[in-house]
C-alpha cells in the first residue's frame, strides 16, 4: 500500500470520526466548540464580476440573441402593422409571445454574461488566447451536444444547423473574448 493511499484512508477516518462525535455532543455550546476547533472550510461566495460587464456583456449576447429572434420579431411588427389599432394588438398573443421572448432572452443573456465572466475571474484568464480557449470550452459543453443531435439524430438542414452554431459560438466565444476584452475584475490587483 502506497504513502498516499495510507494518508487518504486516515483523513477520511478522521473525518468520519469528527462527524460522529459531532452528532453525538448533546449541547449546542459543545458543538459549537467543536466546530471551532476543527477547521472546516470557509463558505465561498459567488465570484464577484464587474457590473459594467455584466451590463455591455448582456447588450452584446442579447443583440447575438435577437439576430437569431429576428424573423419572429419580423412577423410580428409585421402583424403589428396589419392590425387595426395599437390596443388590439397589443391584446393579441403575438404581442404577448414577442415580449415573453424578448425578456427570457434578456434575463438569460444577463445569466449567461455572469457566468462566463465568473468563469473568467474564477480561472485567471487574462490573455485573448486563454479566454477563446474558455469560451470553446464553454461551447463544447453546453452546446455542441445539441447540435450533435440535431445533424444525427433529428436530420436538420445543415444552414439551419449552421446557423444556430455560429450563433453560440458568438455567445460563448465572442462573448468571453469581449469580455476579457473589456475588463471583469472589480479589483484588477486581486
Amino acid at each position: 500500500m502506497s504513502a498516499s493511499f495510507t494518508g487518504e484512508c486516515d483523513d477520511i477516518a478522521a473525518e468520519c470520526e469528527r462527524r460522529v462525535v459531532y452528532i453525538s455532543v448533546e449541547s449546542a455550546d459543545e458543538r459549537w466548540k467543536l466546530l471551532e476547533t476543527n477547521r472546516t472550510p470557509p463558505i465561498i461566495d459567488l465570484p464577484p464580476v464587474k457590473p459594467s460587464a455584466i451590463a455591455l456583456g448582456t447588450v452584446f449576447n442579447h443583440t447575438v440573441s435577437l439576430a437569431i429572434l429576428a424573423p419572429v420579431f419580423g412577423d410580428t411588427y409585421n402583424r403589428a402593422q396589419a392590425a387595426n389599432s395599437k390596443e388590439e394588438f397589443l391584446k393579441s398573443k403575438e404581442a404577448a409571445s414577442a415580449a415573453a421572448a424578448w425578456g427570457s432572452s434578456l434575463v438569460g443573456s444577463a445569466i449567461q454574461t455572469y457566468g462566463v465572466g465568473a468563469l473568467i475571474n474564477a480561472t485567471g484568464t487574462l490573455s485573448y488566447k486563454g479566454a477563446a480557449y474558455l469560451g470553446s470550452l464553454i461551447f463544447m459543453a453546453s452546446s455542441a451536444p445539441s447540435f450533435v443531435s440535431q445533424i444525427f439524430t433529428e436530420k436538420r438542414p445543415m444552414d439551419t444547423v449552421a446557423v444556430g452554431a455560429l450563433a453560440r459560438v458568438f455567445e460563448t466565444v465572442g462573448l468571453s473574448l469581449f469580455l476579457t476584452w473589456w475588463g471583469t475584475r472589480t479589483n484588477p490587483f486581486d
